[in-house]
């Protein structure tokens, strides 16, 4: 990264990325919820570093309930593991097209996600 962007520009980043990690961590572990891993993308604007996509989702991070969690087995989550996991247990060559997802394996991962919302937040899911 440093080739590619420079070092001062990496440190930076790196920086941003370690605090904005420091703070979710915390905000998450307040709500029961471990962030096992996430990702950030940046982008530029002349000189502005801007934050850009999805930041701490379901999809974006591996979110965990903290009163489950145990060293060496896999967790139970709130991201999209559950879909994952799912894709694992069929037919599928994983070159060609997915396969559609089954309305229980879609409903049981929006419970998932509203569940990580709600810790978050701390308020109810709206969609309305």
């Amino acid at each position: 990264m440093c080739e590619a962007v420079g070092g001062e520009l990496s440190e930076h980043l790196r920086d941003l990325s370690i605090d904005i990690y420091e703070r979710a961590v915390a905000h998450a572990l307040n709500r029961g919820i471990l962030i096992a891993d996430t990702k950030f993308e940046f982008g530029r604007t002349g000189d502005d570093v801007l934050l850009i996509d999805e930041v701490l989702t379901p999809d974006s991070s591996r979110f965990w309930p903290a009163d489950d969690y145990a060293a060496g087995r896999g967790q139970k989550s709130f991201d999209k593991q559950f879909v994952r996991d799912w894709l694992e247990t069929i037919d599928w060559d994983q070159e060609s097209d997915p396969p559609r997802l089954p309305d229980d394996i879609v409903a049981n991962t929006r419970t998932k996600y509203i569940e990580a919302f709600t810790r978050l937040a701390e308020r109810p899911f709206d969609w309305d």
